[in-house]
Formats: C-alpha cells, sequence, structure tokens
C-alpha cells in the first residue's frame, strides 16, 4: 500500500512557506524531476551508459539506418546540453553506434546505432519497463494521461515567453 505523499516543502525541510503556488508547484516539478532522473540512472548506468547517452541511442534507434547528423540529434534531446558530438564520441568508443559520411552532401556525417547498441536498448527496454510499475502503483491510467497534458501545456507556455 502506498503511503502518504510528503510535500516538497517537507521533503527540502523548508521551513517558510512559499511565496505562491506557482512557486511551490515549479520546485515540486523540479524535485520531481530529480527523483526520476536518479531512478531511471539507477537502472541505465550499471549498463554502461548515462542517461544522455541514452537518450541519444534512442535518438538514433528512431532515425533508422540512415541516421542522423549530431545537430538534428542535439535537436532532439531530451535535455538541451551542448556537446553531442562528445556523447557520440563516447558511443562510438563503445561500439554502439557508427558514423559516415552522408552520400549526398559529403560536408555532413551521419550517426548511426550499431547492432551493439540496438541489443543495448532491448535490454534497457525491458529494464526500464519494470519501472512503469512505480508510476502505475503511484498514478492511476488517467492521472498519468492529465499530467502528461498538463506537462505538455506547461511546455507549450514556457516557450511562448
Amino acid at each position: 500500500m502506498p503511503t502518504e505523499p510528503r510535500s516538497v516543502a517537507q521533503d527540502i525541510a523548508q521551513s517558510q512557506p512559499f511565496s505562491s503556488s506557482v512557486q511551490e508547484a515549479m520546485v515540486t516539478l523540479l524535485r520531481t524531476t530529480d527523483e526520476v532522473r536518479w531512478l531511471l540512472s539507477s537502472v541505465v548506468e550499471p549498463r554502461g551508459v548515462t542517461l544522455q547517452q541514452y537518450n541519444v541511442l534512442r535518438i538514433l534507434r528512431g532515425a533508422g539506418e540512415r541516421g542522423l547528423p549530431t545537430s538534428e540529434i542535439g535537436r532532439r534531446m531530451l535535455e538541451r546540453r551542448p556537446g553531442v558530438t562528445r556523447l557520440v564520441d563516447r558511443l562510438q568508443g563503445k561500439g554502439l553506434v557508427g558514423r559516415a559520411r552522408d552520400d549526398g552532401d559529403r560536408r555532413r556525417v551521419l550517426c548511426s546505432i550499431r547492432q551493439k547498441g540496438l541489443e543495448l536498448l532491448a535490454t534497457l527496454d525491458r529494464d526500464l519497463a519494470r519501472l512503469d510499475r512505480v508510476v502505475i502503483d503511484g498514478l492511476s491510467a488517467p492521472d498519468v494521461t492529465e499530467l502528461t497534458t498538463l506537462l505538455n501545456r506547461l511546455r507549450a507556455a514556457v516557450r511562448q515567453r
């Protein structure tokens, strides 16, 4: 049976009230993001990749055999961070991705996932699917749908700033 959720103020031992409900929501979102990231990392990192590297592998799997240039990988990343080239370098060093010149434009280099990368993702997919139970234990299916809708609306509002 799930325990009663604690407020973020309790979690961070905040003694003063938040200045607004929006501030409390933002701090709660950031704290929750950190905890979810920690949980995902605990599954991904023992397999030898970081969450950012896992994200690159997922993007390249979705791109198919043709692959993508690093600039497009960067646009598709879940976290906007510089250094996609370094991420790809590390993945290439592990034999998980490859690079090749674009036949249509020899100036471009396309990155693609290798079989070893696909096999790692298949293992990670199974491992991460087990985490669905964590979400299901905390939220109902309609709650998950509503959360996704609310987060999409928040992202859209932030982008319009």
